[in-house]
């Protein structure tokens, strides 16, 4: 199976220090899983590191840039946004509006991907797959 990681994964990866909670390593492995990362998740990452809480405190503490070297020497493959990807419509489409789930479940759709996530909002689109 193909999976591409939702940026909740990516949180995941760079919080363990580039690696996976043990119990996503064994589904991953039993599933004979090759990873896929977005560049769609990069630029949530980005918008999420730049942005601020009132406090001041930055809304992500991993520089995107961390991220992708933590990811440079991991065996994943990158996936470009394509205008193909920004054309295409969900099936089926979410109940809710976040650009950034949609896009990562266009680009699973398009690639035949699964999209690997932890969010309960996503856990029961067809093409998510929760560990």
């Amino acid at each position: 199976m193909d999976v591409l990681l939702d940026t909740t994964y990516l949180y995941r990866l760079m919080e363990a220090f580039g690696t996976l909670p043990e119990e996503d390593r064994r589904f991953l492995a039993a599933h004979e899983a090759r990873l896929h990362v977005s560049a769609v998740s990069i630029w949530e990452m980005r918008l999420k590191y730049n942005a601020r809480h009132p406090s001041g405190a930055r809304k992500s503490p991993f520089d995107p840039g961390d991220v992708l070297a933590a990811l440079e020497g991991q065996d994943v493959t990158f996936l470009p946004m394509t205008m193909a990807h920004a054309a295409k419509a969900l099936e089926p489409p979410l109940d809710h509006k976040d650009p950034f789930d949609e896009l990562l479940l266009v680009q699973a759709q398009e690639e035949g991907l699964r999209l690997l996530t932890a969010d309960r909002r996503l856990a029961e689109h067809p093409l998510a797959v929760t560990v």
